[in-house]
């Protein structure tokens, strides 16, 4: 018995298909799904028709050459060669030329419908409502056993842990999606205390969204009484449902993201608060000091108490400069008697008498004798001197 590796066998198919002439250079006709472009610039998507798909790459090296590139949604036909790809045990088509033919039926199914709620209303940002700041009660509308949940959980817990959760659990895929979709948005929509659904689901390809590109769904989430955030697919992903909610976020953590506020930013918006508000009480504190002793100057300056201080000052003044005067002038005059008293010492006869001099008067009539022709011989007369007086006769 001959036993061969998982290699050898995958290289064996592989030398197959290289070796048919028909895979060597082929076109194949097919509507794009699930085209993504890597970082390195190589395109990746998938062929399909109604009952088949073939993984296709398109090398960085012909995408830059390429007229006309795959796009979710397009018709094309495409030229290749098939062979395996070892590494995951997979057949896919190597590309080396795009050409169109023509859009999907999904496609054009998915544009009959947007330009259907378009012309009704459904997208226009008008109707669009407001989140909620803070909401305490958060509706999820998404499968149960999905990543998109667990995300959902993680951010919520992390930003605002405050807030309860309320799942709807539904289906996210197939044709069974939708109407559970509804019946989750309409239960939720009538519980009074939800302030907010998210719609949620992880990434995927056309047909894996295409519920949330259902009319039903639509409706249901244009009809919703709270809010609905639509968090479907990847960044890259873009639904009806996204176009109907009232906010569109590119992930299902986005969604919760965008759903809550951030317990941190709300501590530091706190913090810068509580220090702007305490600026300005500061300012205002220093604005009425300065106001305070303004007016207290003022009423200082206008005091009564002021007004006696600087009267009674003045008068003290006055006063002083009043003694100082008067000092002045009796000292004036008292040097002015003195000379009057020194003067009239001068003249006193008493101070004449007291020099050696006397007055002679005739003893009988008293009168003073000033000249020699006013006696005769044998005239009786009195001598005053200093210290009394004598009588005489004259010879």
């Amino acid at each position: 018995m001959q036993i061969y590796t998982v290699s050898e066998i995958t290289a064996h198919i592989k030398s197959l298909f290289e070796e048919d002439s028909l895979l060597q250079g082929v076109w194949v006709q097919g509507e794009v799904s699930n085209c993504v472009e890597s970082s390195a610039g190589h395109i990746y998507f998938t062929l399909k028709d109604a009952r088949a798909q073939l993984r296709c790459v398109l090398w960085r090296s012909r995408v830059a050459v390429l007229e006309h590139l795959p796009a979710d949604g397009a018709a094309v036909l495409v030229h290749g060669r098939g062979s395996v790809y070892e590494v995951q045990g997979s057949y896919q088509l190597y590309v080396d030329g795009v050409r169109p033919v023509g859009t999907g039926d999904l496609f054009l199914q998915l544009e009959a419908l947007k330009d259907k709620l378009r012309l009704e209303g459904l997208f226009d940002p008008e109707r669009k409502r407001p989140l909620p700041a803070f909401p305490r009660r958060l509706g999820v509308v998404t499968s149960p056993t999905g990543a998109a949940l667990r995300d959902i959980l993680h951010v919520l817990r992390r930003r605002f842990p405050v807030g309860e959760v309320v799942l709807a659990p539904t289906l996210v895929q197939g044709s069974g999606a939708p109407p559970q979709i509804v019946n989750a948005l309409e239960t939720l929509s009538k519980q009074a205390d939800v302030d907010v659904i998210i719609v949620a689901r992880g990434g995927g390809s056309l047909e894996e969204l295409w519920a949330f590109n259902d009319e039903r769904v639509a409706r249901a989430i244009s009809a919703s009484k709270v809010p609905v955030i639509s968090g479907v697919g990847h960044e890259t992903d873009s639904t009806i449902a996204d176009f109907v909610a009232d906010v569109r976020a590119p992930t299902p953590s986005a969604a919760a993201e965008v759903a809550v506020p951030d317990q941190q930013a709300l501590r530091e918006q706190i913090m810068q608060a509580r220090e702007a508000q305490r600026s300005v009480m500061m300012q205002r504190l220093s604005a009425k000091r300065a106001q305070t002793e303004e007016a207290l100057s003022a009423v200082q300056r206008l005091s009564p108490r002021a007004l006696l201080d600087r009267r009674r000052q003045s008068l003290d003044e006055r006063r002083q400069r009043m003694w100082t005067g008067e000092r002045h002038r009796l000292a004036l005059l008292r040097e002015q008697l003195e000379g009057s008293l020194k003067r009239l010492e001068a003249l006193n006869p008493r101070s004449v008498l007291n020099r050696g001099y006397a007055v002679v008067s005739f003893s009988d009539t008293g009168t003073v004798i000033k000249r020699t022709a006013q006696v005769a011989s044998g005239d009786a007369i009195d001598v005053k001197v200093s210290d009394g007086r004598f009588p005489g006769t004259v010879a």
